[in-house]
């Protein structure tokens, strides 16, 4: 992925009296640590012009009642050379009704939006369903929380799962310790330290607590509830401190009054951390489940502490499986017990605390720095492509609006009576290398492409010719298929590689499905069954993914096949188990190595995915392609193969050259099963500027192609092209054009893929 290098971040300029704040400089903080060369900057929105605490990392300031303000800030990210901008979205922080007037900024900007929503509502008025779908609709990316946070977008407003990213609320790194220091510090040595920090507001639910406390001081004498924090702002503008003196008061009433301590007060980080550090129980007694996320929990959970909350979604989420406890929304009762229960119980605390602290340390600020960056730079490739997809695409086919005509003299040269020749020398068949079943299955998977409305069919002795080789290609008593064969007609081996067997069966799955002769396909069928029960042994990742395109065909062709069902799951959770073995911030990809076909074993989880409705194949195929489709491109934005010579080399930067036509097939077709997964249309113009390297938009400016005869090039080296023009050069071209010339068909009819159920 392309390093960004210089990221803004829109918040509001409150960080100790709002949390939206506290956590943008929070994140902030962290992503510029991340790396010593990116450079980061706040925009922040003033509350009508008043600023308070101003941070000093804040290079512009709004105004959030001034759209103009907006505009001007538009024009600053513009034209500040800024790759990235980080939107903290909560309502309350921008002017407008709902918060629209951030729309007069992001509609203005050039550049990729992520947004992190820090409250999804359930029930939205229209207003704010209104402005949140816009806001989805310019970010290249939507941060939730929480899983709840994913539930609503898909279900209350609509919002694809591809385009929402799980990333849960950061924790700063700090030592899990006993609570005795931080006491005597703070002054409360020898007290049971129960602690409530953030904003006082009437939904905290401070009261209920306040009525738990009588029940707790009977079985901890010593038990104090602090609460930290000042009034929200906006009650002390309204109603100044009313709501804190009813609060104290309300602890008089109840005879608590020396047991509940307000401190209001605003407290940096480092004092914030330590009066965390000093409570035995940490509380969050909230009046309303529609707390999609909270700071102060997520806070007082990564520093190890026992936590009793009510089940707000956030807690819901973050306390299950025994790491909190959750009692009833104003339940007072219910909270002093289990309270109680904790501060006269060691063990079960001790229990609670390292559960929480293990737990957490996936949500540290280091490691959510590293998974925002993650999305930054795959937000600014996607920019980058839909800029693309926004010019006429045609222009990346060189000087042709359409795509060209399939034109198949050469590939019938390559042929004689008994299958496709494997090399050509120039355009002339070499027969001194003989045929293989790799390049005769795909000329099957041609002669299928071939039956696309449009397309001319090949013969049909041809066709059968092919079928034929892959028929006698098949050994029964090794249950496996040959690969390479002399021109004499002599198998050189008893039985070929994992791979060439995967793509014999992928080539088989399409004809069962797709062959124009009923008996054909009923022939495939029966040798896909018969060849396909020797698969669950192999290695290879490229076999697994060949068997896995050949199944996308063949269970619909069969549906009825338990056992193809069941393959298909199988090899399905072995590429989705390597990637997430292998698979890391800077290398998202199933191996520690590129080599060839890549493309491939995205594309079959894609299509498996669909297939199977398995979101997760989807994602993981989409978020590989992605990271693929990186590294395949120049620096002049033109499709560059991953090099041969650098096949086998573990995590380096790929080599340049030699550049084959079998990776841009792959890599055509890839992009095309994206667009279908996801609708984005990024893909289709990533497919045109891949197709467009065969016609010389490439590292040569040399055209592969000669678009008369259909033949194409053996593929680029590092001063000329490769004029022999074998026979796995002529399929690639031909399986490439043969999908941008069928989604140019689908285009000019305005279809539709079907939607991904997730």
């Amino acid at each position: 992925m392309a390093a960004v290098n210089r990221i803004a971040f829109i918040g509001n300029s409150l960080p100790r009296r709002c949390g939206i704040a506290t956590f943008t400089i929070d994140l902030q903080s962290a992503i510029a640590a991340s790396r010593g060369d990116l450079e980061t900057v706040i925009v922040a929105m003033t509350d009508h012009g008043q600023v308070y605490d101003y941070p000093a990392t804040v290079g512009l300031e709004i105004n959030d009642d001034r759209q103009d303000d907006y505009i001007r800030a538009a024009a600053y990210l513009n034209s500040g050379g800024f790759e990235a901008v980080s939107l903290q979205h909560e309502f309350g922080i921008f002017g407008g009704e709902a918060g629209g007037h951030i729309m007069a900024l992001l509609s203005r900007l050039t550049i990729p939006i992520v947004t992190t929503l820090h409250t999804v509502l359930s029930q939205p008025t229209e207003a704010q369903r209104d402005v949140i779908a816009r806001i989805v609709e310019c970010s290249s990316k939507v941060v939730v929380m929480a899983e709840k946070g994913r539930e609503l977008l898909r279900s209350v407003y609509h919002v694809a799962d591809e385009k929402i990213e799980i990333i849960p609320h950061g924790i700063p790194e700090f030592a899990f310790v006993e609570p005795d220091a931080a006491k005597a510090a703070l002054g409360f040595s020898n007290k049971s330290v129960i602690l409530t920090f953030g904003l006082l507001s009437p939904n905290k639910g401070i009261e209920v607590m306040i009525d738990a406390m009588p029940s707790i001081l009977k079985t901890r004498p010593d038990a104090v509830y602090v609460v930290l924090g000042a009034t929200h702002p906006n009650l002390v503008r309204d109603r100044g401190e009313a709501y804190r003196e009813a609060l104290m008061a309300h602890a008089r009433q109840a005879g608590v009054d020396d047991h509940v301590v307000f401190l209001d007060q605003f407290v940096d980080k480092k004092t914030l951390l330590e009066f965390i550090s000093m409570s035995d129980v940490y509380v969050t007694p909230y009046l309303s489940e529609a707390q999609m996320t909270s700071g102060t929990l997520a806070y007082s959970f990564g520093l190890g502490k026992a936590v009793v909350s009510t089940p707000y979604w956030h807690a819901r989420e973050l306390l299950a499986d025994g790491r909190g406890i959750l009692v009833p929304f104003g339940d007072a009762a219910a909270l002093g017990v289990e309270i109680a229960k904790l501060l006269t119980n060691d063990v079960l605390r001790q229990a609670m605390r390292k559960r929480a602290y293990s737990s957490s340390r996936a949500m540290t600020w280091e490691r959510t720095a590293e998974r925002y960056m993650s999305v930054f730079e795959n937000a600014g490739r996607r920019h980058r492509l839909k800029t693309i997809a926004r010019t006429d695409t045609g222009t990346l086919l060189r000087d042709s609006r359409a795509p060209p005509e399939m034109q198949l003299g050469h590939f019938l040269s390559m042929c004689d009576d008994t299958g496709l020749f494997q090399h050509a020398v120039h355009s002339v068949p070499d027969r001194a290398h003989g045929y293989c079943v790799d390049d005769n299955a795909r000329a099957l998977l041609v002669a299928c492409a071939l039956n696309n409305p449009g397309e001319e069919r090949l013969p049909e002795v041809l066709t059968a010719r092919f079928a034929a080789f892959v028929q006698h290609a098949w050994n029964p008593d090794t249950r496996r298929f040959r690969n390479f064969m002399g021109f004499n007609r002599c198998w050189l081996e008893d039985r070929g590689s994992e791979d060439s067997h995967g793509r014999t069966l992928w080539a088989l799955g399409v004809c069962a499905l797709t062959d124009a002769s009923p008996s054909r396909r009923s022939w495939a069928a029966a040798l896909f069954s018969e060849a396909m029960a020797t698969v669950e042994s192999f290695r290879s990742p490229r076999a697994w993914a060949f068997v896995l395109l050949g199944l996308d065909a063949y269970c619909s062709a069969v549906p009825d096949d338990v056992q193809a069902t069941r393959l298909r799951a199988v090899l399905a959770d072995r590429l989705v188990l390597i990637f997430d073995t292998v698979a890391t911030g800077d290398w998202v990809w199933f191996e520690d190595g590129l080599a060839y076909d890549n493309a491939r074993l995205p594309q079959a989880l894609i299509m498996t995915g669909l297939a199977s409705k398995t979101s997760r194949y989807v994602n993981i195929g989409l978020e590989s392609l992605r990271w693929l489709v990186e590294r395949q491109t120049s620096a002049k934005g033109q499709f560059r193969p991953i090099g041969t010579a650098g096949f086998g080399d573990r995590r380096q930067p790929s080599q340049a050259f030699d550049q084959q036509p079998l990776e841009a097939a792959a890599t055509i077709a890839a992009c095309l099963a994206a667009w279908r997964a996801d609708h984005d249309v990024e893909w289709k113009a990533e497919a045109a500027r891949v197709f467009a390297w065969f016609l010389g938009s490439n590292d040569l400016s040399a055209s592969l192609v000669d678009l008369e005869t259909g033949s194409c090039r053996d593929g680029l080296h590092p001063d000329r092209p490769n004029e022999n023009r074998g026979g796995e050069s002529v399929v690639s071209y031909l399986l490439g054009l043969s999908e941008i010339r069928q989604i140019a068909r689908l285009s000019e009819s305005r279809a539709k893929p079907a939607p991904l159920v997730a």
